[in-house]
This record gives C-alpha cells, structure tokens and sequence, in this order.
C-alpha cells in the first residue's frame, strides 16, 4: 500500500463505493488462473484483498502472466524484482500496454494506481478477467488452466451477399416502415348529410 492519510467525507464515501464492487469470489478464480498460467514459481497471495493487491503490486506477476499468454514471443523482455516504487509502477505499466496490444479495450483496463495505492481492485479484476476472456476466446494454445473461468468473447459473424441477394433485399419493404397489405376501400361508403346547425324554423 502506498502512504496514504485516511479518507473522509464525500472521498471516504466514494472510496468505500468503489471497494464494494470487488469480488472475494473472482479474486478466488483469478488466482488460480494466474498459478495455473504462470507455474507455482509466482507465489499465493494472502486470501483477501490487501494480499491480492501486494501479491501483484510490484508488476512481476502480471508481467510473467501476459509473457505466458504470447508463447516464445513474450512482449516484456526484462522483469525484475524491485523494492523501487518507480520501476515497480513501470511494470505495472508495461503490463497494460502489452494486455491492449493483446486485445483488451481500453474501458476494461485498469490505470496503475489503481492497483499501485489500491484505489480500485475492482478495476483490476475487470482487466484480468477481460484478458482471461480473450485468452480463452483466441484458443491459441498458449492459454493454460480451466476454460470455464472465463466467458468468451463474442466474435465476428461476417456475411457475404452476392450482388443479386442485395438487389432483391432492396426491393423489400421493411415491417418498420408500415404496410400497405389488406388495404382496401371495400365497403366504405359516401360521406352522409352535414349537421343542421341552422333552424329556419321561425
């Protein structure tokens, strides 16, 4: 955890918002995936938030974890242990832009002090889960552990229409614009006698 006064006020309520949106449970899954992907050399954390976020603060983990998901063309060429805050941020950085080359958008990332002071945990699962997703989804061989962690992404149903199919489309008329089928003036009649409004009865 980073030095940090206590929050009070309008900034205790939000943070205490933004810590009940973790998950104990995925925290659970996610770290068996982690093991599972990286080998027993990374280490357990403690099973509770706090052991969560220094577990992965340093950014060793989370580098060892994306390097795994690429084979032998891992993207994090150098990971370090460090006990310097800087070059621990850095790789939480470089984490991150390896995971959006990987594929994770950028509303499922997380920012690194998020996960550097703990600011929101619950951003860090949503990143880790995405990526989890995306390993599972590309089925590449390079994704390790039990595929029903994570959902997969759903991908891309391309359609290819000859010319004619699309000309025929054309001359439909979609339910949404109204339709003119059943309609018919059969049995309508004339219009009867205007109302009387004038008595010209003395």
């Amino acid at each position: 955890m980073a030095n940090r006064g206590p929050a009070y006020g309008l900034s205790r309520e939000v943070q205490s918002k933004i810590d009940k949106k973790y998950d104990p449970e995925l925290e659970e899954r996610l770290v068996e995936w982690i093991v599972a992907q990286c080998g027993p050399g990374v280490g357990r954390p403690e099973p509770d938030k706090t052991g969560f976020q220094k577990w992965l603060k340093d950014g060793c983990v989370l580098c060892e974890l994306i390097n795994s998901l690429h084979g032998a063309n891992k993207p994090i060429k150098s990971v370090k242990i460090s006990g310097m805050a800087f070059k621990q941020m850095e790789q939480i950085s470089m984490f991150l832009k390896a995971a959006e080359s990987y594929g994770v958008i950028k509303t499922d990332m997380f920012q690194t002090v998020d996960l550097y002071e703990s600011k929101d945990l619950a951003a860090v699962q949503r990143t880790l889960l995405s990526l989890g997703s995306l390993a599972v989804t590309k089925n590449d061989g390079n994704y390790k552990g039990d595929p029903n962690w994570f959902p997969k992404k759903s991908q891309e149903n391309k359609r290819d229409f000859s010319e004619d199919q699309l000309n025929e489309g054309r001359n439909v008329i979609g339910l949404q614009m109204g339709t003119n089928r059943g309609a018919s003036q059969a049995g309508m009649t004339g219009y009867g006698r205007p109302r009387q409004i004038i008595n010209n009865n003395p």
